[in-house]
């Protein structure tokens, strides 16, 4: 069984396949998969420490914004468009998979549109709740179409019924009890907040939790763990320098959060973005939180996303537009002191966790490899 994934430009879209991936490894380890992704991406890098065989293939976005700049750029998008449409078919012919399974970004549009082409099988995973412009155009021809959040359906043409499977979760996250992961981190039973606005950091997420931090610390009411991102770690410290915070073990603040399973097991209410796999996350460990979703990306699909908890009951959303250190403090003093709200909210995020995506996702596709057989 050889099984290829394409998909890429960020960890949204890696990850997914990587679980999935590791998923089908351990229950047929001598499957071979191979992965088509952009040759200078984030997934040139994850996918080889994985393991995994990879192969590049260079894809440009288009841009929607009328400019000199952008003109130029649509120029080489084009150009691009055609070689790697060539370039996946002479990889597909060359690697010979069963199935292809795309999981969004760029380049899986051409990888997929050629297998198609091939008679290959082919199978999409979306993640968001909005679909993104590649899932859009590939869906009308896929074999299989996996959806994370059933909201998804309404914006896509598939000629087969999309199959709801929620989105692949570290397992990991699911061996950790709130009583384990506090025993490690030294933490008694006062409430817990974990903040954190991705590996990158967001700056406008880090500012408002300098505010937070500075108007709980030093009444030991709370434990804070927040994670300020690369570019975040140095300015967030000399900040709350200048507003005489000083931290301690109940308060930390981290460049990067290393020991998420345990930080997230441990917390009572978590202050993020609203990628699509971090709410999964979320719902499936059954943490209330407050959702700050990142405007800067396509379609505003974080809002979509976020969106689905708060219908559930399980989320606050502060849109960035509307966020300061004020509202921010608002929104938590009114969720982090109220246990029966955080109970409610909890239980919330419970019922929109899909806890057996990792293994939907998987039935889906040994389906479609069953079928190549016959």
């Amino acid at each position: 069984m050889h099984i290829l994934f394409a998909g890429g430009g960020t960890a949204g879209h890696i990850n997914p396949a990587l679980a999935i991936a590791d998923y089908i490894k351990e229950r047929h380890p001598d499957a071979k998969i191979s992965y088509i992704g952009t040759p200078d991406k984030l997934e040139s890098k994850l996918v080889p420490q994985k393991g995994y065989d990879f192969y590049g293939v260079e894809v440009a976005g288009f841009q929607r914004k009328i400019s000199v700049k952008n003109i130029k750029r649509n120029i080489d998008a084009v150009k691009k468009v055609f070689s790697a449409s060539k370039k996946s078919r002479d990889l597909l012919k060359e690697l010979k998979p069963d199935i292809v399974v795309g999981t969004g970004g760029y380049v899986s549009g051409p990888v997929l549109r050629e297998a198609a082409k091939l008679g290959i099988k082919t199978a999409i995973h979306e993640q968001n709740a909005f679909p993104g412009v590649t899932t859009k155009m590939l869906s009308a021809d896929a074999d299989a179409i996996m959806l994370a959040m059933p909201e998804a359906e309404k914006y896509l043409k598939t000629k087969t019924k999309p199959i709801i499977t929620g989105n692949p979760v570290r397992t990991e996250l699911l061996k950790m009890s709130r009583e384990e992961a506090r025993s490690i981190l030294g933490f008694d039973e006062r409430p817990m907040i974990l903040s954190f606005g991705g590996s990158l950091g967001a700056r406008h997420i880090n500012e408002a939790c300098e505010d937070l931090i500075k108007w709980h610390n030093g009444t030991k009411k709370f434990y804070h763990i927040h994670g300020t991102g690369k570019v975040g770690f140095e300015p967030m410290m000399e900040h709350l320098k200048e507003k005489n915070v000083t931290l301690s073990d109940e308060v930390r603040v981290l460049e990067y959060i290393n020991n998420m399973d345990v930080c997230m097991a441990a917390a009572d209410l978590v202050i993020c973005r609203a990628g699509a796999i971090t709410l999964g996350e979320l719902a499936i460990c059954g943490k209330p939180s407050v959702l700050i979703p990142s405007p800067f990306v396509a379609e505003n699909h974080q809002y979509h996303n976020a969106m689905t908890l708060k219908r559930g009951g399980a989320a606050e959303i502060i849109e960035e537009k509307d966020l300061t250190g004020e509202k921010l403090i608002e929104t938590v003093s009114m969720l982090i002191e109220h246990k029966a709200k955080l109970k409610s909210m909890s239980k919330a995020a419970l019922k929109c966790a899909i806890p057996d995506a990792n293994e939907r996702i998987y039935n889906v596709i040994m389906k479609l490899y069953t079928s190549t057989k016959f």
